[in-house]
């Protein structure tokens, strides 16, 4: 608390980010990283961005990255908006395209930072309940709204909602924005970009943190109609017109066109995440459907805040959120299949 703050500094509860503890020997599956490395070709161009034009501004445009984008995706570079990580083009949106006199409607467990964002920027919201199954129930966003939000899949509950409920939302609400946050969609989720060209009300968000192995270069961008676009552009270059640095752009340029790395590499953490689903019930888990790569299990037997707090002692480390409905859970990201391995060794001591 300072005299100096201003008054909305008094009124933030700030989002809490996952740790990153330096630890050695640590089985880190607490923040959704991906256990790969990125693409060698990402960190080439990184190597060979790393040069005497580091002395000159980047392209504030980031043209070629969103060409590339577009591209595989048919559409216009102009559809198409990167950012700092999907963060900041979720921040962009909020204040751009979600603040209206209508409240904001997202599940009322869901990606954390959705309220942090609406207190800072004053958006009047809702949160819908999720059923007694952890699912988003679209026919409970069949009401008045300004704009809507949903991850898909949900985090932290990895659960996918099908394309046709995604259309079906959008013809619901013709004149409201709807956001569709798509941060784990290539880990088996159905991707709402093929429906943007037929609504201008849709924008998609994804990010290069997770299936590209790329969270600590920070590179996120959404797609949309121009219009939607056109806002996030305007709020951006109201804010900080180089969000990308010359190494991040050459980066994720190269990651997003290496497909046979992207391809090989989510295949892994896919079937890790079935192998270790299948061992977790075995053990007497109660584990949600997840199309994302992490897994969110509950144990009968056992508190989650115990649970955690065992893996952690015997270096592990998992994600456990302390809201209501869904502190017995443990937020599980998909590892390499020796780190899978040891968290299953480390649950079979501790629940025996």
């Amino acid at each position: 608390m300072s005299r100096f703050w201003s008054p909305i500094v008094h009124s933030l509860t700030p989002y809490v980010a996952g740790e990153q503890p330096v630890i050695s020997g640590l089985v880190k599956l607490n923040t959704n990283e991906s256990p790969y490395g990125p693409s060698p070709l990402a960190l080439e161009a990184i190597s060979q961005a790393t040069a005497d034009t580091l002395r000159l501004y980047p392209d504030p445009t980031a043209q070629d990255l969103r060409a590339a984008i577009a591209e595989s995706f048919g559409l216009d570079a102009n559809e198409v908006f990167v950012g700092n990580g999907s963060d900041e083009v979720l921040a962009h949106t909020f204040q751009g395209l979600l603040n209206h006199d209508g409240p904001l409607l997202f599940p009322d467990i869901t990606y954390s930072f959705y309220p942090t964002y609406c207190r800072l920027y004053g958006i009047t919201f809702q949160q819908i309940p999720v059923d007694g199954e952890m699912r988003v129930r679209l026919d409970d966003y069949r009401r008045p709204c300004g704009a809507i939000i949903l991850p898909n899949p949900n985090a932290p509950t990895g659960i996918g909602l099908p394309l046709a409920e995604i259309e079906s939302l959008l013809r619901d609400h013709p004149d409201q924005v709807a956001v569709i946050d798509e941060a784990y969609v290539d880990f088996g989720g159905e991707s709402a970009v093929p429906l943007v060209r037929r609504y201008p009300n849709l924008l998609v968000i994804q990010t290069l943190s997770k299936s590209r192995g790329l969270a600590g270069l920070r590179v996120g961008f959404a797609v949309g109609q121009r219009p939607l676009i056109e806002a996030l552009e305007r709020i951006k270059d109201s804010f900080n017109s180089y969000p990308l640095d010359r190494l991040a752009l050459a980066g994720a340029l190269a990651a997003w066109k290496d497909r046979e790395w992207f391809e090989r590499h989510r295949d892994l953490i896919v079937a890790s995440r079935q192998r270790l689903a299948v061992a977790l019930r075995e053990l007497g888990f109660e584990v949600l459907p997840s199309s994302a790569n992490f897994l969110f299990a509950r144990h009968p037997g056992k508190a989650g805040a115990e649970l955690a707090a065992e893996l952690r002692s015997r270096k592990i480390l998992v994600r456990r959120f302390s809201a209501a409905r869904i502190e017995d859970f443990l937020r599980i990201s998909i590892g390499t299949d020796d780190e899978c391995d040891r968290l299953l060794a480390a649950l079979g001591e501790i629940l025996r």
